[in-house]
C-alpha cells in the first residue's frame, strides 16, 4: 500500500512543467482509450449472446453523458496518438537531438497538434448531441 502512495505522491507532488503534464496526459489518456476498448468490446459481443441487452447499451451509448464521454474519448484517442508520435521520434529517430528546450517546444506542439485536430471533432460532436438529443437547429 505504501508504494502506492508513494507513486500517488511523486505523480502529484512533482511540480514539472511540460514534461510532467505530457506525462501525466499519456497515461491518463491511454488508461481511458483502454477502458473504452474494454468496454466496447464486451458490449459488442451482446449482440451475439443478448441481443436485448445490446440495444439497451446501445440506448445509453446515445444519452447525453455518453456523448460527453466520446468527445472526451476522441482527445484521448488524438492526444495519445499525438504524444506516442512525438516519443517515439524523440526516441528512436532523433535521440541525440533530445534536449530539455526542445521537448518543451514539441510538448507544446503535440498539445496545438492535438487541439487542432480536436476542436473540429468535438464541435461536430457537440452540435449532434443538441441537435438530436434537445432538438436544437431545427432537429
Amino acid at each position: 500500500m505504501s508504494s502506492i502512495k508513494t507513486t500517488i505522491n511523486g505523480y502529484v507532488g512533482y511540480r514539472g512543467r511540460e514534461g510532467q503534464i505530457s506525462f501525466l496526459l499519456h497515461r491518463i489518456t491511454g488508461l481511458g482509450t483502454a477502458l473504452f476498448l474494454t468496454i466496447h468490446i464486451l458490449d459488442t459481443s451482446l449482440v451475439y449472446f443478448f441481443p436485448s441487452l445490446y440495444e439497451h447499451a446501445i440506448g445509453l451509448y446515445r444519452s447525453t453523458l455518453f456523448g460527453i464521454g466520446e468527445i472526451f474519448l476522441i482527445f484521448c484517442v488524438l492526444f495519445h496518438g499525438v504524444n506516442g508520435l512525438r516519443i517515439a521520434f524523440s526516441d528512436l529517430i532523433a535521440p541525440k537531438l533530445w534536449s530539455i528546450p526542445k521537448q518543451r517546444m514539441s510538448t507544446r506542439w503535440t498539445m496545438i497538434i492535438t487541439l487542432i485536430l480536436w476542436l473540429p471533432a468535438a464541435g461536430i460532436m457537440a452540435y449532434n448531441i443538441l441537435h438530436h438529443n434537445y432538438g436544437l437547429f431545427g432537429g
